[in-house]
């Protein structure tokens, strides 16, 4: 009979293996006894081994809330620096930026044409295979902050109820036409006109910076936005003389429409002016060709990058 003793069993089997044991062999019950005795003494000695073992890993895994607290510490501290790397390698995650209308021309915004109350004005008109008449104009850029800049230089004027205007000047860059000086020449005003004083220092100071007359603007202090027949007879001059010049009316007391740029239509607009010997305000015929005598430019765009000049002469 083999008797296995802890884990010695491998050993005896090498020993069994290298000895002859004789077959007659008489086991002494004695011996026996003795035998079962050491071996429950080992187990005894394996149970109270695994029970010390048991208690020093139960000790080693007792957790009061600190462990966990520790691990979860660890690991926001972690994260807070792989953030923090993640920041200053400029790997921030930005937020999702809202759609925006696509523009036909970057970084310049177009100027949506603008409902007037004047029955005489609407959309460009078009030719027969649809295309505006506008797009045979050069395009022409105007400062994003020209139009609030004269407001503010109108200010003490609109605020006694009494028009200011300003002369557009610039220059041609790249078949483009850039409005980069607004010329406040000295001037009479009433509620609703305007009349340039001393023209020549307006010419003077075009001439010394080769700058071509673009257009005009002015202020409706308590009237809509809209083009007056004087309004009309003033911007004939600018027009004739370059198809792609503006009148801009500023209307600040019209909620619904506080500004707009118009010129005359052509040859609609154009030939019914040319052909008005009246002064002063007073009626106009239709165009024979049935478009309207003036209306809102489409060759225009409110450039951000563009800077401007300001000549006060009064």
């Amino acid at each position: 009979m083999d008797f296995v003793v802890n884990g010695w069993d491998q050993v005896l089997r090498l020993c069994r293996a290298q000895l002859n044991y004789p077959t007659d062999v008489v086991i002494d019950g004695s011996k026996i006894s003795s035998v079962n005795q050491v071996r429950q003494h080992d187990l005894a000695l394996m149970e109270d081994s695994d029970s010390k073992l048991e208690k020093s890993l139960s000790v080693l895994s007792i957790d009061d809330g600190t462990w966990s607290q520790h691990s979860e510490e660890s690991d926001l501290l972690v994260k807070n620096e792989k953030e923090n790397n993640d920041f200053h390698l400029g790997h921030t995650k930005q937020p999702t930026p809202p759609p925006v209308q696509a523009q036909v021309h970057p970084e310049l915004l177009s100027i949506c044409p603008s409902r007037v109350s004047d029955a005489n004005s609407r959309s460009p008109n078009l030719f027969k295979d649809g295309l505006s008449r506008s797009s045979s104009y050069q395009d022409l850029h105007i400062p994003v902050k020209m139009m609030e800049e004269f407001l503010r230089l109108a200010w003490d004027n609109t605020a006694n109820n009494l028009e200011t205007c300003g002369i557009l000047a610039g220059s041609l860059q790249d078949r483009v036409f850039h409005i980069t000086t607004l010329i406040i020449p000295k001037q009479e005003s009433t509620s609703d006109t305007c009349q340039t004083l001393n023209e020549e220092e307006i010419f003077e100071v075009q001439d010394k910076r080769s700058l071509f007359s673009l257009g005009w603007i002015h202020t409706h202090p308590t009237q809509t936005c809209f083009m007056s027949s004087v309004d009309l007879h003033t911007h004939y001059s600018y027009q004739v003389m370059l198809p792609e010049a503006v009148a801009i009316v500023m209307a600040p007391t019209d909620t619904s429409t506080p500004h707009g740029i118009f010129h005359l239509s052509d040859p609609g607009g154009v030939s019914v002016i040319r052909n008005c010997q009246h002064r002063g305000f007073h009626p106009h015929e239709e165009p024979d060709d049935g478009s309207t005598i003036y209306e809102e430019c489409s060759h225009v765009y409110m450039n951000s990058t563009l800077s401007f000049d300001v000549v006060d002469l009064r």
